[in-house]
């Protein structure tokens, strides 16, 4: 394979291959077999192809690296190996120092004159001084290594600006720079877009390109696989400039000449004013109390109780969802419709759009308005605002890009979720729930926790979503509620069911079966077969990974899993038949950080602060993320014939 520059089998499942020297006389300049099971001793003859720039082998199991003279321009990546591992004191080898994973290159070269632009503006690769609009592109998937390589970002370039121009969009130019891969493997590269035949963007401009890119429009070479983008916030808009004023200097000499017009004119423009001053005035009120039309003779209590969540006009999310399109619809379900919009600074929504026949109503919408305009926390979604206006009932979050844990899990995402990775996200929803139970004020109870109320943003971070079941427990209910059942049926708490007390340790049980699911990628329920009881039926602790191989996820099942008993001690603790017996959610995250710990992992690697990061509240894609699982039902379950107790 002679036009072969770079083989990538990361993650692959190669077992104890180790290719003779005489191999390398064709090996390609880049070889990538990190994360695999590869073991023994590797010896790069010094027959090795002239072209050979990097051999990376991270996370193996090679025990011993044999230096040969004519080797070392070749950079070797041994990092998380046993050779790196029992390295004695001393120099640290260098194969075993993390690779520089930047690059410097930037697309196209830039031959302006340095300084010929001023501070405030930037030179377009067309020696233009304007200001550039920009953004990071983050590809998910690339199928190369080399980041030097001017060719590959080249034709990524080229691909931009001809869907720029077939589209029709403002763009004089493109740059690309600073390609990089960050801790999840990502590929980002900086963009900036600059204006065509002025030196900045009107709204419409910047909306129309922050809309073709994070909509997928734009298709980028095969090479660099799906991607999502993040913009900045753009602030250099035309608002009309020196044409403005030469309209207006016209409008003076016509006004002048027709002097006896002008009058006219003028009592005109003040009964236009005054009627624009008054429906000011009304919007005003309207948006002052948005709730002014609430009924709240439905079972709805009062007006909801809001603290800083934006009252969005129907107009405006119509605009930014181009009319509610069916190209910007991303889920459905019982509640209704979800639509991805684009505010003018380029920043994505989710916009839940109710129906006027759904099976959640005024009730639930009040309730998630009022919860999540008051909690903040990195691992909560964020609620951006509401729309309540011309019968229309609509809640407006942060857009999370990477779907739900259950679409990861199920592979319908297409995310590697590996052991570690599935860890990390444990984690996150873990400290997300802790946080509702033990900081919020009032704590909350979740009642649906699920994989498809877990999203996973950019980073893979998980945030618990969907507030629309519930509760606030005030402090006359701090034991327990009496309310009829509500839930997802294989998330339920028996306990509750049974009884109809809500407690905290509802949430800690349905948690316990998300833990099962990352273990065995099934769902709770499965040809009727419920997980809890086939994790208990299979299990036997005397035996190696407690002999569940036959029930353990095949996609993680060749991995070493650090940590797999603890972690399923940990989902059975939850799974408790008593309430009274089950962890709380605090202790949950405590275990957690301890299991990721003894699978080499820093449990606040995505954190600020240490193991109590849940006790500090923070302030402030191809694939559609909110997917119809994501609204399975979740309602109310006909009462027990268990009498309360």
């Amino acid at each position: 394979m002679e036009s072969l520059t770079t083989l990538a089998a990361c993650s692959s499942f190669l077992i104890s291959y180790m290719p003779p020297n005489d191999v390398y006389l064709t090996l390609p300049t880049g070889r990538n077999l990190a994360r695999n099971d590869l073991n023994g001793t590797l010896d790069i003859g010094p027959s090795h192809s002239s072209q050979l720039q990097l051999v990376d082998m991270q996370s193996n199991f090679i025990s011993n690296y044999r230096q040969r003279p004519g080797a070392n321009e070749v950079a070797i990546v041994l990092l998380r190996n046993p050779v790196c591992d029992e390295t004695p004191n001393g120099p640290t080898p260098s194969y075993c120092i993390p690779p520089d994973r930047s690059s410097k290159y930037t697309t196209p070269p830039n031959n302006c004159v340095p300084g010929s632009c001023p501070s405030n503006k930037t030179a377009s690769p067309n020696c233009a001084c304007a200001f550039a609009y920009t953004g990071l592109l983050v590809f998910r998937a690339p199928s190369f290594s080399d980041l030097g390589n001017a060719t590959i970002f080249t034709a990524l370039q080229k691909s931009l600006m001809d869907s720029f121009r077939s589209n029709q969009l403002p763009v004089d130019a493109v740059q690309l720079s600073n390609p990089r891969k960050d801790s999840s493997e990502y590929l980002d590269i900086d963009l900036k877009v600059f204006p065509y035949g002025q030196d900045y963007f009107n709204r419409s401009g910047v909306s129309r390109i922050a809309f073709a890119l994070s909509n997928q429009t734009f298709k980028p070479p095969g090479m660099f696989g799906p991607f999502f983008f993040l913009g900045d916030e753009y602030t250099h808009f035309d608002e009309g400039g020196s044409g403005s004023k030469k309209s207006a200097s016209t409008g003076l000499i016509i006004g002048a000449a027709v002097g006896g017009t002008v009058l006219v004119l003028l009592v005109i423009l003040a009964a236009v004013y005054a009627y624009g001053q008054k429906k000011k005035a009304r919007k005003a009120a309207e948006q002052s109390h948005p709730f002014a039309h609430w009924d709240a003779t439905e079972n709805t209590g009062g007006f909801p109780q809001l603290k800083g969540a934006r009252c969005f006009s129907f107009d405006e999310l119509k605009k930014y969802t181009n009319s509610f399109s069916d190209a910007n619809a991303i889920g459905s379900g019982g509640y209704g419709k979800v639509y991805r919009g684009v505010l003018p600074t380029g920043q994505l929504l989710a916009i839940k759009r109710a129906q006027r026949e759904s099976m959640q109503g005024g009730l639930e919408f009040k309730t998630e308005i009022e919860l999540l305009s008051r909690v903040h926390h990195k691992n909560v979604v964020s609620l951006v605002g509401f729309c309540f206006e011309q019968g229309e009932q609509m809640l407006i979050y942060e857009y999370v890009p990477n779907g739900t844990l259950s679409d990861a899990l199920s592979g319908k995402s297409g995310i590697s979720m590996e052991w570690t990775r599935r860890l990390k996200v444990a984690i996150g929803a873990a400290r997300g729930l802790a946080y509702l139970h033990e900081l919020a004020d009032p704590p909350i109870i979740h009642r649906d926790i699920k994989s498809a109320n877990i999203l996973l943003d950019d980073r893979l971070i998980a945030k618990v979503a969907d507030f629309g079941l519930s509760k606030p427990m005030s402090d006359s209910e701090k034991d327990h509620i009496t309310t009829q059942v509500k839930g997802t049926m294989g998330y339920l708490d028996p306990e509750y069911y049974m009884t109809q007390q809500l407690t905290e340790k509802s949430d800690v049980y349905s948690f316990g079966v998300v833990l099962l699911e990352i273990v065995t990628g099934r769902r709770p329920i499965e040809r009727g077969k419920y997980i809890v009881r086939e994790i208990k039926m299979a299990m036997d602790k005397t035996k190696s990974l407690y002999n569940l191989q036959t029930v353990i996820d095949p996609a993680i099942c060749n991995e070493s899993l650090k940590g797999l008993n603890k972690f399923v001690d940990l989902a059975l603790s939850c799974v408790h038949e008593s309430g009274a017996e089950r962890p709380s959610m605090g202790d949950v995250v405590k275990e957690i950080e301890l299991i990721l710990q003894q699978a080499g992992l820093n449990p606040n690697a995505d954190s600020v602060n240490t193991s109590g990061f849940y006790e500090e509240a923070e302030k402030g894609s191809p694939q559609h993320p909110y997917s119809k699982e994501s609204f399975e039902y979740s309602g109310a379950f006909p009462p027990s014939k268990v009498e309360p107790q």
